[in-house]
C-alpha cells in the first residue's frame, strides 16, 4: 500500500492561477519566441479577424460570386475553397490573404515555412473548427500542435 494520498479530482481544475498558466511567462516563451514584435505569437483577435476575412472571401467572392454556388451547396463549396486557399497559400508563402492583411503568418517551430504535410494536417483540422478552439498557453490550437506550427507576427 502506498503512503501517497490520491490526487483529488478538484486539483485538476482548482489548483489556482499557476495551473491556469499565470506567472509562467509570456505566450511563446517555451518556444523561444519574443514577447512582442516581429516573430512573437500572434494575438487571438488578429487571428480571428484573419480567418473571418478568409471565410468571407472564400464564401461570398469565390464560391458565391465566381462559382455561382447557391443554397446548401454554398457551404460545401466555400469550405472546399477555404481549404484550397489554406493549402496553397500557407503551403507556399506561409500566409493567407486575411493573414497578410492582419500582419501574421504560419511558421514552423524552427521559424521557417511549415512542411506541406503539416499544412495539410493543419488545414484539415482547421476545417473541423473544434481543434482550432482548443488551445494552450502558447496560443497554439490543436491544429497548430499537430502540424508543428505557430502563428506569429510579421
Amino acid at each position: 500500500m502506498s503512503d501517497r494520498q490520491p490526487t483529488r479530482w478538484t486539483q485538476t481544475w482548482l489548483s489556482g492561477p499557476r495551473a491556469a498558466g499565470a506567472g509562467l511567462g509570456h505566450p511563446g516563451e517555451r518556444l523561444g519566441l519574443p514577447e512582442q514584435g516581429r516573430g512573437a505569437v500572434a494575438p487571438w483577435g488578429r487571428r480571428l479577424v484573419a480567418v473571418v476575412v478568409d471565410w468571407v472571401l472564400c464564401t461570398w467572392a469565390i464560391a458565391g460570386g465566381l462559382l455561382h454556388a447557391k443554397g446548401q451547396e454554398l457551404g460545401v463549396v466555400a469550405l472546399g475553397v477555404f481549404a484550397a486557399e489554406y493549402v496553397l497559400l500557407v503551403g507556399t508563402i506561409g500566409m493567407t490573404f486575411g493573414m497578410r492583411l492582419l500582419g501574421i503568418r504560419v511558421a514552423a517551430l524552427d521559424g521557417g515555412r511549415p512542411s506541406f504535410a503539416g499544412v495539410l494536417v493543419r488545414t484539415f483540422l482547421l476545417c473541423l473548427a473544434v481543434p482550432a478552439l482548443i488551445w494552450d498557453r502558447d496560443r497554439r490550437g490543436l491544429h497548430d500542435r499537430a502540424a508543428g506550427t505557430v502563428v506569429v507576427n510579421l
